[in-house]
């Protein structure tokens, strides 16, 4: 007896896409002009009541649109509004296995590389950033939640490691849809789910370990060892139906 597999959900929007809304209308509005500060982290986190995670990503995203610049250090600068399109992948563009899979492999491209590089290149700032990361992703795992954010986070960060500003853009614009989370049963208890998030996160850990250790051949086969097995979660996720 055959089954219809449902079309794939729409994801619904998130916080950090919401921020960026607010944020580019400000710019596009002329509210903030060319060469404006934006507010602190902290003061856009106490304005909009959402996490420093959330204003990370939404900065990043503003970053990749070319509506911002931010100097470490500093702080965030307005360019302008931004209007050319640049790369990017949409959430309807992760729809299918094969989709996710071709962002996998672009990854593996990009942040393998990344890895190597910030094992050579990192600071403390940088370390204390990607450890930062995993607190928030540990305790989203005892929370019971996805910890998509804290994920993407650890990631950037890696990026940033690089001291390339090329690497952290491109992360940027690529955003957090490219966490693939397989899915897991929607009865699925939150022990079960916290055992796969942990599992996932201790392949984490190897990346950091190698990172700080400065062993860039350690930090690239880390990085790919964990995409990978990114890669065949989403396969046998796939291959046991939806759910």
């Amino acid at each position: 007896m055959s089954s219809v597999i449902p079309p794939p959900r729409r994801r619904p929007r998130t916080l950090a896409l919401d921020l960026v809304d607010t944020l580019g209308e400000r710019i596009r509005d002329g509210r903030w002009t060319e060469g404006t500060k934006l507010p602190t982290e902290a003061a856009i986190m106490a304005e909009f009541g959402v996490s420093r995670t959330v204003v990370r990503e939404a900065i990043s995203k503003l970053q990749a649109s070319g509506m911002v610049q931010t100097h470490h250090g500093i702080g965030t600068f307005v360019l302008g509004p931004g209007d050319t399109p640049g790369f990017r992948i949409d959430a309807d563009q992760m729809a299918t296995l094969r989709d996710v899979i071709a962002v996998l492999e672009l990854r593996i491209g990009l942040e393998t590389e990344a890895a190597a590089l910030a094992a050579v290149r990192r600071t403390d700032a940088n370390l204390a950033a990607m450890r930062a990361a995993l607190a928030e992703l540990e305790s989203a795992i005892a929370a019971g939640a996805d910890a998509v954010a804290a994920d993407f986070q650890f990631h950037v960060e890696i990026a940033r490691a690089t001291q390339n500003a090329h690497f952290a853009d491109l992360m940027a614009t690529l955003g957090r849809d490219i966490i693939p989370r397989a899915r897991l049963q929607q009865g699925a208890s939150k022990e079960v789910r916290g055992q796969y998030l942990r599992r996932v996160n201790a392949e984490h850990d190897s990346i950091l370990v190698a990172i700080v250790a400065q062993d860039p051949e350690a930090a690239r086969a880390a990085m790919r060892t964990h995409l990978a097995n990114s890669r065949e979660r989403r396969r046998r996720a796939h291959e046991a139906g939806p759910g």
